[in-house]
Parts: C-alpha cells; structure tokens; sequence
C-alpha cells in the first residue's frame, strides 16, 4: 500500500519533489556548514528530485525516498524510539522519537548533531517535509507523481 501523509489519516499515492529550499551553506563558527558530507555530494543532491513513497499499516510506517543518487528507508512505528543510522546521508547514528503533533508527524533526533530531526504534513494538496538540525532548515515540497 503506498501512501501520502494526511493528519492522522493517509492517502493512497506517490509523491514526487516539486520544490527544495537548503541553507545557502554559509561558513558558520569557521568551519562549513556541511562539512561531513563531501564536495561533489552536496552539488550533485541540489539538482535532484526525489520521490517519496510512505507506507502506514497501523501505528508502522515506512519512508522510502528513491533519486537517482541514493536511495533511503526508514521504518518506525509513532511513539516508540528507534535506532537510526543515516547510511548514504550522513552516515550518523542517532536514536530517533516520531511522534503526532497535530496534524504532523514530527521526528526528533539524539545523536552526536544536536536539535535534528523533520516534520512531515499536508496542505492543499502538497506533501511538506521540513529537516532542521542545529539551527538549520531544509524545506521540500512533493506533489503527487
């Protein structure tokens, strides 16, 4: 069942990236703002558009998001903490917490970046995901594909 988030209820769809807006990668505290991920990596993820396929089978869900770069796969089930590693992102561990706020599911990070995590929610029809971390936001907007 593939499916799109919508306050606590989904919908059956796939969505793809319509819009992306990053930190401009300003020098922060004199070092990058990005400095885990490589050079070539962060050029090549501004030009992509990836897809997001969110399955729910109760109180589970899995993210997948596919671009042609790399692809991701979370699972987790709202209210219970999990270990996450980032592989092909980051590469970090953390132990990550998705819990319902409101109409958004909103996940919180603890690992070795503090203030980490992202919140996925509807509006019209338009799937938003916001990624924060250490100040910094990254917002997508996906549309169905």
């Amino acid at each position: 069942m593939i499916l799109l988030v919508l306050s606590p209820g989904w919908l059956e769809s796939r969505v793809a990236s319509l819009t992306c807006v990053r930190p401009s990668g300003t020098v922060r505290d004199g070092g990058q703002l990005y400095e885990s991920i490589d050079f070539a990596t962060r050029k090549i993820a501004k030009l992509l558009k990836p897809q997001k396929v969110i399955e729910q089978n109760g109180n589970s869900f899995t993210i997948h998001t596919y671009s042609s770069l790399r692809n991701y796969l979370v699972t987790f089930k709202v209210g219970e903490e999990f270990e996450e590693e980032n592989k092909g992102l980051d590469n970090r561990k953390c132990k990550s917490l998705v819990t319902w706020d409101s109409d958004r599911l909103t996940c919180v990070q603890k690992g070795e970046k503090k203030n980490r995590g992202w919140t996925h929610w509807i509006e019209g029809d338009k799937l938003h995901l916001e990624m924060f971390c250490e100040g910094q936001v990254c917002k997508q907007t996906f549309q169905r594909a």
